[in-house]
């Protein structure tokens, strides 16, 4: 759908925020940090709060107080009367109490906001540059599991937000044809794994994945008492000539493919297609960015493509359908079914040639 035409001094004003938008994103995480939004809206009965009010109650200089308010309201953030009383915004209330703004904040300030300095590079060397600021590793999956912890909750709550929702749903699918073996390729911390043996109790699971995800994986399956039911299975992708056992049901795999290049998204297939038989599927769910109902959701995919671009591996993002449809042909599989789960998750539901 085509956009309406700015007018010049509209599209400059928009090029001036774009300009200070790191401000603008640190005084969010600031007026967060120090309960400054809370405190507004706390008291918004009162017809809003003064600078000195605020200072005073949260014991912070009316300076600091102030340079953050006065650029909040610019941005229209806060909104502050005649009586130089502050309220939070629509804009404030969501950047401070939504569930998937608040998500986004945390990875984006955690996970990603220093290494997004290193985006140009990324985009030179096809590496990931900015994984620099967390750790000297290859991709940021052999780093997960030794993460800091204010990082790692971050990245998790990131993850699993755009998954955990549905699971549900997407399980009714796994198990219409009731698999006794299921590979989870891509296990992460074992959820999938725990919540598929509470509900299904002769389902086995093996979790495919790097050796310090899929450990961590595992003793949270032990701790919810299914040792004896999920198994693993240690792999790196990106070796020469990956394999992975034979004798599964249903291969799943939840957004795990777009961490990957296309190329290698082909390699990852074709090897599962060698240890598939006939009857096996293999299900694929992803948020594709053609498939999304808003912009919002869709803007939401494309930024986090760049995360893959500058943090995660340097080569992936989040793919549109017809990219994965082309791909799943190319490895040898046949589109068996094509699933629209909630408003953002599609599962592609494949067999062997």
């Amino acid at each position: 759908m085509s956009k309406k035409q700015l007018k010049a001094i509209e599209a400059l004003e928009e090029a001036q925020k774009i300009a200070f938008a790191p401000f603008t994103f640190q005084t969010t995480v600031a007026l967060r940090k120090l309960g400054v939004f809370d405190y507004i809206f706390d008291n918004r009965d009162g017809g809003g709060v003064t600078v000195q009010e605020i200072a005073n109650a949260l014991s912070i200089s009316v300076y600091g107080i102030g340079v953050l308010l006065e650029l909040a309201e610019s941005s229209d953030i806060v909104l502050k009367d005649e009586k130089g009383k502050y309220e939070l915004s629509k804009t404030g209330y969501f950047l401070n109490y939504h569930e998937t703004v608040n998500v986004n904040i945390n990875f984006t300030d955690k996970v990603c906001y220093k290494g997004l300095d290193h985006l140009t590079d990324a985009i030179k060397t096809g590496k990931p540059e900015g994984l620099i600021e967390l750790g000297e590793w290859p991709t940021i999956y052999e780093g997960l599991s030794v993460l800091p912890e204010k990082i790692k909750k971050s990245w998790f709550e990131f993850d699993h937000h755009y998954s955990d929702a549905i699971f549900d749903e997407a399980l009714e699918i796994i198990f219409r044809n009731n698999p006794k073996c299921i590979f989870d390729i891509g296990g992460n911390t074992g959820k999938f794994a725990i919540r598929s043996c509470k509900l299904y109790e002769d389902v086995n699971i093996k979790i495919i994945d790097l050796p310090g995800q899929l450990n961590k994986a595992l003793e949270n399956t032990k701790n919810e008492g299914f040792g004896e039911r999920v198994s693993g299975y240690e792999i790196d992708w990106l070796t020469d000539n990956p394999s992975i056992p034979t004798g599964m049901d249903t291969i799943w795999m939840s957004q795990f493919l777009d961490c990957f290049s296309e190329e290698e998204i082909v390699k990852i297939l074709s090897t599962c297609v060698k240890s598939m038989d006939e009857n096996t599927e293999l299900l694929i769910m992803e948020t594709f960015t053609d498939r999304q109902k808003f912009d919002n959701a869709k803007f939401i995919l494309e930024a986090t493509s760049l995360y893959f671009t500058v943090m995660a591996n340097g080569n992936s993002k989040m793919y549109p359908a017809d990219v994965f449809l082309r791909l799943i042909d190319e490895a040898g599989l046949k589109l068996k079914e094509d699933i629209k789960m909630g408003e953002y998750h599609t599962i592609l539901v494949c067999k062997k040639k």
